[in-house]
């Protein structure tokens, strides 16, 4: 099937923009691989120290003939549940490498935050920072020279992408990435959130809403709903970085193991002592970005891959730009409605045909490449396949061709929307991003006065104490990644929806972050520039009416020009964040790069800035393409 030309013509795009780049990438890791396996290169005492706590069998493999021996990066911790599983993966991984000749060791751990934990707490200011922290960590982790291959064990949030920055930091290393799975099925999401706006408009107890999130998040696993974490698995496997249906199934059952056992036996042959060597930094390219942006797209994922993916794609020399996800979601439709986007959940999902069916559907239709190279033998194909048991081991069927719930799967041919989840929003207060998929489309469209505020809390005041108006967009500034670290503000969910719910028309316009479980309500998030530089949310004051526009993409402050060139900005009224650990993060506020260029507060790629600042729509002439964005599908066969 030949690519849509606006997707084929979106790759070529970042592709000829990203030209410099990528050669200095692939230089370097080029560099790295031609030295070779590392390990024998090491002195003899810095040896010694790499294998001196290993057992006979590991010990003799490490000294003597070349092996391969695997680095495990992991973030476990017990206290997320998506992570406690594992818990005992070094050990299995280690007795499977063993088992093939070969050697594992725990090159490092990272660190794994929840942000189900930190929603409206200080440690919430931490969290996108915590992404580079893990990137470093990661890099820190492989820097011994012991390893020929590697593996990761990372699910949720940040740690995915700060994992995969780091991995391709040393790019010459092959990677795969091992999933431990979602929990089971707990209460219907629909049931949490109904009583999340009850307590928060005063009509449930803590003790009920305490209970009904206990029957939610009640297992070890990641959490159901489509956020982050569970973006984070589709988006790996639309890269060919993972193994094929990996992502959903349940921790602690055969076909789970199995598939560790699988991705432990290829880390060892895409090793450059295995036959099949296939490095992460050759891997990820633009057409590997371009599929993980179409599979967020198709699926309704989350909303702070739109920073995370754009640094992911700058590690590997790759410049992705929002205007890239903008026009790529305008041609790649709705296939999938899981909660936020609609009742299901990601087990439902997997059920009904999940990734292998969304990825057919992708493909025939030329809204994905199919001829990347990928962890397995087979490319992009395989990944529309079915894994089942036989034995110990994982056997590949085709997958499905037909939903297996129509609630929550539909064919390209009859999507639940024609354009993809997300759109990117312009105007005279800069440039955001709102996640439709999950607004219905009579609220994607409000004007109304502006309720300005500097933090989150200062709107729920303004509610308890019944002083805001009956319809307002809710300005919440000073949210950016140079203000504050840019803390997700999914706090303010319960209590925007709530009020739609009583017929109020209600939006949010943050320069900060919402939540891969964002919500009904239309919200223009990722403001850019931010107000912490001088950004035009800070020029605005109450009473603005501002006018949203989903559906045709714009955001704009009704403001007379000469008098909003008379005003000042107003100053950042925030406490200056010297407690639970924020002060450490200073350096990282002060150089963290703009939302729409990763929130990077690392360097991140070569060392160049080349189209680092590239202006998309002056570039290019995109009139050719408007045609085909009129009528998506008509043209995909061309």
């Amino acid at each position: 099937m030949s690519l849509h030309p606006v997707f084929q013509s979106v790759t070529d795009r970042i592709r000829k923009r990203s030209a410099a780049s990528r050669r200095a990438y692939l230089d370097g890791i080029a560099r790295m691989r031609d030295e070779g396996p590392l390990r024998g290169r090491l002195s003899c005492a810095n040896l010694a120290h790499g294998f001196a706590a290993c057992g006979p069998t590991d010990k003799a493999r490490l000294r003597g003939e070349p092996t391969a021996n695997i680095g495990i990066v992991t973030a476990y911790n017990d206290m997320l549940s998506a992570h406690q599983p594992y818990e005992s993966y070094p050990e299995f991984i280690r007795e499977t490498a063993r088992a093939l000749g070969h050697t594992a060791q725990v090159a490092g751990g990272v660190p794994a935050m929840c942000d189900g934990v930190t929603q409206g707490r200080a440690g919430m200011e931490l969290s996108l920072f915590s992404r580079d922290v893990i990137a470093q960590s990661t890099a820190i982790a492989l820097s011994h020279d012991m390893f020929d291959s590697s593996v990761y064990l990372g699910i949720c949030d940040k740690i995915v992408p700060g994992l995969l920055i780091g991995a391709l930091a040393y790019g010459h290393l092959p990677a795969i990435f091992i999933p431990g799975g979602p929990m089971t099925p707990g209460i219907p999401n629909k049931t949490k959130a109904e009583v999340r706006e009850r307590y928060a408009a005063g009509e449930a107890s803590r003790e009920e809403l305490l209970e009904v999130e206990a029957q939610s998040y009640h297992s070890a696993g990641t959490c159901t709903f489509y956020g982050t974490a569970n973006s984070n698995q589709t988006m790996l496997e639309a890269m060919g970085v993972q193994l094929p249906s990996a992502a959903f199934i349940n921790p602690g059952t055969p076909l789970r193991e199995a598939f560790t056992r699988e991705a432990v036996a290829r880390a060892v042959q895409i090793s450059a002592l295995g036959n099949d060597y296939r490095p992460l930094g050759e891997l990820i390219d633009e057409r590997a970005i371009v599929n993980a942006v179409a599979m967020l797209m198709a699926t309704g994922g989350s909303t702070n891959h739109t920073i995370h993916w754009v640094a992911v794609a700058r590690s590997a020399g790759i410049i992705l730009t929002w205007d890239d996800m903008d026009q790529l979601s305008q041609i790649v439709p709705l296939l999938a409605r899981v909660y936020p986007n609609g009742e299901a959940d990601v087990n439902r999902y997997h059920a009904a045909g999940g990734n292998a069916y969304v990825f057919r559907e992708l493909l025939e239709a030329g809204l994905m490449h199919g001829d990347i190279p990928t962890v397995v033998e087979g490319g992009m194909a395989r990944y529309a396949e079915e894994p089942k048991l036989e034995g110990d081991r994982i056997r590949y069927e085709p997958g499905p061709r037909a939903s297996a719930d129509d609630a929550v799967l539909r064919p390209v041919s009859a999507p639940f929307e024609a354009q993809g989840g997300l759109r990117l929003l312009r105007g005279n207060l800069g440039r955001s991003l709102i996640k439709l998929s999950a607004v219905k489309p009579e609220f994607r469209t409000i004007e109304a006065p502006a309720v300005v505020v500097d933090t989150p809390q200062a709107l729920n005041r303004l509610h308890a104490a019944r002083a805001l108006p009956q319809d307002f967009v809710a300005v919440v500034r000073y949210q950016g990644p140079r203000a504050n670290g840019m803390p997700e503000l999914h706090s303010l969910a319960p209590l925007l929806g709530m009020l739609q719910n009583q017929g109020r028309r209600v939006a949010l316009v943050t320069d900060g972050r919402l939540s891969g479980a964002s919500g009904k309500i239309p919200a223009a998030i990722h403001m850019t520039p931010e107000a912490a530089r001088g950004g035009p949310l800070a020029y605005l004051r109450e009473g603005d009416i501002i006018r949203l526009d989903g559906e045709a993409g714009t955001l704009e402050a009704l403001v007379d020009a000469d008098e909003w060139q008379r005003r000042e900005a107003a100053a950042d009224t925030a406490p200056a964040p010297t407690d639970y650990g924020r002060n450490l993060f200073g350096y990282n506020r002060a150089n963290v790069s703009p939302a729409d260029q990763g929130a990077l507060s690392i360097s991140c790629g070569p060392a160049t800035t080349e189209g680092a600042d590239w202006d998309y729509d002056a570039e290019y002439d995109l009139g050719a393409d408007e045609a085909a964005l009129a009528s998506p599908h008509e043209s995909k066969d061309n």
